[in-house]
């Protein structure tokens, strides 16, 4: 199956920027695709790597609805999550043309300028080889509830 279409099946709808796969499954099935800094209308999109697997989806949307986003705050060295925002930034932003006039996307993962929004965003770009801390809080406090349902 084409990367398009399994991308369009796994979000449940049409890709709305180019993108590409970067983290795979053994059996080439897509984790985390890297998105263009802008949607195919021109529209800023601040999020640079999305989550798609379903099942990591699941258990990182577990994490969140558990209270995840402020325990990974609290537990995050926030100058180490000021660089990773501003690394983010800078990679999404290398890829806009110099001379480009319009609308920016703006922020760090997932688009936030400060602290924790979205923890999927931060395990994506961890996925991907970010030096991402709430990425690292994300895949151990994964591999402890692996652990615990083990």
């Amino acid at each position: 199956m084409a990367d398009e279409e399994r991308v369009r099946e796994l979000l449940g709808r049409e890709p709305r920027a180019k993108f590409d796969v970067v983290v795979r499954h053994a059996n080439g099935d897509p984790i985390v695709i890297r998105n263009a800094a802008f949607l195919d209308d021109g529209t800023p999109l601040p999020t640079r790597y999305w989550l798609i697997d379903p099942e990591l989806t699941r258990s990182v949307s577990r994490l969140e609805a558990e209270g995840g986003v402020r325990a990974a705050q609290a537990a995050v060295n926030a100058d180490a999550l000021e660089q990773a925002h501003l690394r983010y930034a800078a990679e999404r932003d290398a890829t806009i043309p110099e001379d480009y006039e319009g609308p920016r996307p703006y922020g760090g993962v997932g688009g936030t300028r400060v602290g924790v929004k979205c923890l999927h965003a931060h395990y994506a770009y961890r996925l991907a080889g970010g030096d991402d801390p709430v990425g690292e809080w994300v895949a151990a406090a994964l591999t402890a509830a692996e652990e615990g349902d083990a």
